[in-house]
């Protein structure tokens, strides 16, 4: 056969194990989810488990015990029944004359009195049942060499003739092979004393009858422990499945709840401990409902009142923005202190302006009321834009922005305005946050996301504040100097930019190392954003070595002075200047 037929027969084998093991895996994976999730097949597991135990111990235990207490009734009868026998062919041994075929005729004699019908020797009650006698001349030996005895001699154990050398009775458990099959039997011996020799009897009961009434025990018991089990698990599952249906009643309501459906409520039934459960939740429930009711209505009356101040603000802000105008475009003529507060009123409206036109976009954010004018766009000429908008800014501070833009078109379908806002918000925190140091924006794109990081290498972000640069108003520094004059709303407004867009802003900063912040937008709308072209965390960052243990502080010798070493001398007059700490 050639390899090829031989791979032909074979690979239908292999496919089909495979399957099999994959099928198996499937399985197990299936009733481990579900041993998770199902509290009530684990409670009925561990019970039938716990009760499988529980009922093999006790089977265990009453098959031993039954099984024993057979065999000791058995023996006792047998034990009985021996003695009787001894007494009953006594008179027959007695006067035995030597010699093989003498010994060997007496000895039929006496069986056949012991077996005969005309002796009733389980007059007494004896209980032993059917046996077979064997009686054997302990002191003779025949001519062909072997023991003097009369019936089934070779199935007696050895064993019980030296154990009646020492006692009077004696019995042993054996099993022999006969022309039924392995019978095991249960063999009692007693000396019978004669004028001349010493002679044995033997009884040979046959166990069949206990056997048979032990196999009927034990298996009335597995039966019996199979039907408890079945019992078990029924009970079990049905007590179980009372508690557990309403935990996932319960459940199911709470997930519905959660969803936004706020009148959900249980079923209140009876006065139990689940329905205190279900009253204790509908409760719940109506106190979560008044308290979101409450701050949907403190987050109305909060937007619709930022609203109104910001629209009725923009009248005498119009206003005073005309008189500034008017006193900045003469302040050559005004004293230098006046000129100079000339100046810093318009810095002051400038940015009471762009703090007004934030609150306003922040409060259409919040109505939901904002709607984009997508166009397929270059996402390239927003990021110069953003660019030219703060190269002011950056120059005055000192800080080069790098722009590192693909060679070929980035298209995406997006708000040219808003992302032009975010871009610009994230170069001017950059700068802000850059300590002289060099900006740099990247971009990348592919056929399903676009995405952009802005990073500095200023002072960045301690552990956690990565997750609160996005709240209102929110600085990581409150007492650092600001260049951009910022109003604290930029980066929040960029967030709910990303997010009308059905992208994200994230953001990721370490102490010394700088920050990254990152916009990811679609290249459609609608479409899910899966991956992202750029990495959040630079791949450029210096592996930081563990700092050594400070080595232990030398032992310092104590030095004992006397009262006339110890002298109080005056402390010295401090002078000079006091360098101050910052």
């Amino acid at each position: 056969m050639t390899g090829a037929a031989r791979r032909r027969l074979v690979d239908p084998a292999v496919r089909e194990a495979r399957r099999a093991v994959e099928h198996a895996r499937r399985r197990a994976v299936a009733f481990g989810d579900l041993w998770r999730r199902s509290l009530q097949l684990r409670v009925v597991v561990s019970t039938l488990a716990l009760s499988s135990a529980v009922v093999f111990v006790l089977g265990m235990v009453l098959q031993v015990q039954i099984t024993d207490q057979l065999l000791q009734d058995k023996i006792k009868a047998a034990v009985r029944q021996t003695e009787a026998s001894a007494a009953a062919i006594q008179p027959e041994m007695a006067g035995l004359n030597p010699g093989p075929d003498n010994v060997k005729a007496r000895f039929a004699l006496a069986l056949t009195k012991l077996t005969s019908s005309g002796v009733d020797l389980d007059a007494a009650g004896s209980g032993a049942g059917a046996f077979e006698p064997v009686l054997w001349d302990a002191g003779e030996v025949g001519a062909d060499g072997l023991p003097v005895a009369v019936g089934p001699y070779p199935e007696v154990p050895l064993g019980l003739y030296d154990m009646l050398g020492e006692a009077s009775t004696g019995y042993q458990i054996t099993t022999v092979d006969r022309d039924t099959g392995p019978t095991t039997l249960l063999v009692v011996g007693k000396p019978v004393s004669t004028s001349s020799r010493a002679m044995h009897l033997y009884l040979l009961f046959p166990l069949t009858g206990e056997q048979t009434t032990a196999e009927v025990v034990q298996n009335t018991l597995v039966v019996g422990g199979l039907v408890l089990l079945l019992l078990l698990a029924v009970i079990a599952n049905l007590v179980t499945r009372q508690v557990v249906r309403p935990v996932r009643q319960a459940a199911e309501i709470a997930e519905r709840f959660a969803d936004g459906d706020l009148d959900e409520r249980m079923p209140v039934v009876g006065e139990d401990d689940v329905a205190r459960l279900a009253e204790s939740y509908n409760e719940m429930a109506a106190s979560i409902q008044r308290q979101i009711h409450q701050l949907e209505g403190f987050g109305q009356l909060q937007r619709r009142f930022t609203s109104d101040v910001s629209h009725e603000l923009r009248t005498p802000l119009t206003t005073v923005r005309m008189a500034a105008d008017v006193l900045h475009a003469s302040r050559e003529q005004f004293p230098s202190g006046l000129a100079r507060s000339t100046e810093l009123l318009v810095d002051e409206l400038d940015r009471f302006e762009s703090l007004l036109g934030d609150l306003l976009e922040i409060s259409r954010l919040d109505a939901g009321v904002e709607e984009l004018a997508a166009e397929l766009v270059d996402v390239r000429v927003l990021a110069r834009r953003a660019h030219d908008a703060v190269r002011a800014i950056a120059n005055s501070s000192g800080s080069a922005i790098v722009l590192d833009l693909p060679d070929h078109e980035v298209v995406a379908e997006v708000d040219a305005r808003r992302v032009e806002r975010i871009l610009r918000n994230l170069l001017a925190n950059a700068v802000d946050h850059g300590e002289g140091l060099p900006v740099e924006l990247t971009m990348r794109g592919d056929d399903h996301a676009v995405a952009v990081t802005v990073r500095d290498h200023g002072v960045g972000l301690r552990a956690g504040e990565a997750d609160l640069v996005f709240n209102r108003f929110w600085r990581a520094d409150p007492s650092r100097n600001r260049r951009t004059g910022g109003t604290g709303l930029g980066l929040s407004i960029s967030l709910e930019d990303a997010r009308l867009h059905g992208g994200a802003l994230d953001a990721w900063g370490e102490r010394g190392q700088g920050a990254v912040f990152r916009l990811t937008l679609p290249c459609r709308l609608g479409h899910e954003v899966t991956g992202n072209p750029l990495p959040l965390v630079p791949p450029d960052l210096p592996v930081v070595a563990p700092e050594p243990e400070p080595a232990a502080p030398e032992p310092v010798e104590e030095v004992e002075l006397t009262e006339e070493e110890i002298t109080w001398q005056p402390a010295e007059p401090v002078t000079g200047e006091r360098e101050e700490v910052r």
